[in-house]
C-alpha cells in the first residue's frame, strides 16, 4: 500500500505545484485588466477555479498522503524530513497568501504590481527545489 500512497502523493504534489506556479502568473496578467471589465472577470473565474478545484484539493491530498508516508515509513526522527516539512509549511503559507490575493482581485481591491507577482512566482520554485533535494538526497 505504501507505494500506492507514494504515487498518489507525487501526483498530488505535481498538481499542487502546477497551480502554485501558474496562479501568480495569472495575477501578473490580471494586474493589467481594468477592474470590473470582462477580461478581469475572466481572470477571476480562472483564478477561482484553479485555486478551489485544483490547488486546494491537491494540497490537501499532498498533506494527507505525505503524513501517511511519514508515519508508515518511520521517518519521524529524520532531520531531512523536518527540513522538508518546514518548507512544505512555507509552501502552504504561500498558498494561503495566493488565496488572499485572489480574493482581493475578485473584490477589486488589488494594490500589488505585476512586478510583485513576478517575484512571488519564484518563491514556490525555490521551495520546490529545496523540498526535492531533501527528499532525494536526504542530506541529514
Amino acid at each position: 500500500m505504501y507505494l500506492w500512497i507514494k504515487a498518489l502523493h507525487i501526483v498530488a504534489v505535481i498538481s499542487w505545484m502546477a497551480g502554485m506556479l501558474y496562479l501568480p502568473r495569472l495575477f501578473v496578467y490580471h494586474v493589467s485588466a481594468e477592474p470590473g471589465s470582462q477580461q478581469a472577470r475572466t481572470f477571476e473565474v480562472m483564478e477561482h477555479r484553479l485555486l478551489h478545484f485544483i490547488m486546494t484539493p491537491a494540497m490537501a491530498v499532498t498533506w494527507i498522503a505525505g503524513l501517511v508516508l511519514m508515519l508508515e515509513g518511520g521517518w519521524l526522527s529524520a532531520g531531512w524530513l523536518h527540513a522538508k516539512l518546514t518548507a512544505v509549511v512555507a509552501m502552504s503559507a504561500v498558498h494561503g497568501f495566493l488565496g488572499r490575493w485572489a480574493k482581493d482581485f475578485a473584490a477589486g481591491r488589488n494594490v500589488k504590481s505585476a512586478k510583485f507577482f513576478r517575484i512571488i512566482n519564484e518563491i514556490p520554485t525555490l521551495l520546490m527545489i529545496f523540498i526535492v533535494i531533501m527528499v532525494v538526497v536526504k542530506p541529514f
